[in-house]
């Protein structure tokens, strides 16, 4: 199944672009709002300002394609800011709506520790414990393969915290959402294409996820 790749101006796309096609991802780079309403796997990733970014998204009207290619049945990935937009809002220089597409706002890191976070920190709670009756243990599709309390790389100055579709956290000042899933949503608060052998886990899983 061919993977498209929002081609963002606020991405690096290169490197994430490289990083699937290292997974054998069949790889469409494009701004096309038209290919991207058609897409049936879409990754959109994303750094900087988030307020930038959904100006973007709305500008090129890419922001009703990811929802109109959601609403078909596509599957979607949100990287760094990308993960941020898939949620209502972001109160990064003032309060800027998102996509929508999971309940839940977007807060700065308050704490003793810097920001931004730079650098490498372990994810926990990458199995989601199924419903009570089965009392069986299940590994979300994105973290198939993968340790617990594996370590990804983190660039970040804002996170989504205790996120209704949570499916992995990580602490700094605090817990936080590192990653979820809500049906064919997915979003990754790191940035896999720099996380070495498990990012590409990450992204392996994501491409192959029917």
């Amino acid at each position: 199944m061919n993977t498209t790749l929002i081609d963002s101006p606020v991405a690096n796309v290169a490197n994430i672009a490289r990083a699937l096609r290292a997974t054998g991802a069949s790889l469409d780079v494009t701004r096309d709002a038209d290919a991207i309403a058609r897409a049936s796997k879409l990754v959109l990733p994303g750094v900087g300002s988030f307020g930038a970014a959904m100006s973007w998204l709305i500008e090129t009207r890419i922001d009703h394609a990811i929802r109109t290619a959601v609403a078909n049945g596509a599957s979607l990935l949100g990287i760094c800011v990308g993960h941020q937009l898939l949620f209502d809002a972001s109160h990064e220089m003032g309060t800027t709506p998102g996509l929508g597409l999971l309940r839940g706002e977007v807060h700065r890191f308050e704490g003793p520790l810097p920001v931004p976070q730079i650098g490498w920190n372990r994810v926990s709670g990458g199995q989601a414990i199924l419903p009570v009756r089965t009392g069986k243990i299940a590994c979300p599709p994105l973290f198939e393969g993968i340790d617990e309390g594996t370590a990804f790389y983190f660039v970040n100055s804002y996170a989504a915290r205790d996120a209704a579709s949570e499916i992995a956290s990580a602490e700094y000042n605090g817990r936080f959402t590192a990653a979820v899933q809500q049906g064919r949503v997915f979003g990754v608060q790191f940035h896999p294409e720099k996380s070495s052998r498990a990012g590409l886990r990450v992204l392996r899983n994501f491409v192959a996820w029917n």
